[in-house]
């Protein structure tokens, strides 16, 4: 009997196909929901579209995040929380008051003024007399958390001894205002594109030296 010269082609180990993480899946919807929430606002947004978006079931979907407000509160803190890792205090402790007031002031300038944060900046203003929902978790998610981050870094660099402040709280404020209001307002009302990189890190070095110095005259000794 004569064998067949062809070998019979080796089948393939069909392992079991990787489980995805909930972590990983929770991801992914909100990333979906991010998206939908730009494209149709939030009262135009459905479970199912993020579902479909995120590729993955409703059930899925219903067990991790189980409301649309849920969800918009999970794309918030999301987005912020990349601020208060970047912001990164425990670095800012290792830079004198200007550098550390410029450093902070640069990734809360990029932050704030992406076109993500934009148009999400958008649809709470746009939506939220109908859903006050979404109004309270931006103040709560994304104001209230930005402003405890740079509060605290203002509240280290004074326990350095390196700025006196009587209010750190007032003191944020200003600095969020100085930062980002006028360049904000601009884009949000379609009068300029968002400013570049560059331009945000220059901005936040004129900020924190305007802070730093203060608008006082040179008192007349100094001046000569």
């Amino acid at each position: 009997m004569v064998e067949n010269a062809l070998a019979e082609p080796a089948r393939r180990s069909r392992g079991r196909p990787r489980v995805r993480s909930d972590e990983e899946t929770r991801a992914l919807i909100v990333e979906a929901a991010g998206e939908e929430f730009e494209a149709n606002g939030f009262g135009g947004t459905s479970m199912v579209a993020v579902a479909q978006r995120a590729g993955v079931s409703t059930k899925t979907l219903y067990r991790l995040i189980p409301t649309k407000a849920d969800l918009f509160s999970s794309v918030i803190s999301d987005r912020i929380g990349q601020f208060v890792i970047e912001a990164d205090l425990a670095a800012l402790d290792k830079l004198d008051a200007e550098a550390a007031i410029e450093r902070m002031l640069t990734v809360f300038g990029a932050l704030t003024l992406e076109p993500r944060t934009i148009a999400m900046t958008r649809l709470v203003i746009g939506e939220s007399v109908a859903f006050p929902e979404i109004g309270a978790d931006f103040y709560v998610d994304a104001i209230r958390r930005t402003s405890q981050a740079m509060e605290t870094a203002l509240t280290r660099l004074r326990a350095r001894g390196l700025i006196a402040l009587d209010d750190p709280a007032e003191a944020t404020s200003m600095l969020r205002g100085a930062m980002i209001f006028e360049p904000q307002r601009a884009v949000m009302l379609g009068q300029c594109e968002p400013p570049s990189a560059r331009e945000i890190a220059e901005r936040a070095k004129r900020c924190a030296k305007l802070f730093l110095e203060g608008c006082a005259a040179p008192s007349r000794s100094a001046r000569g």
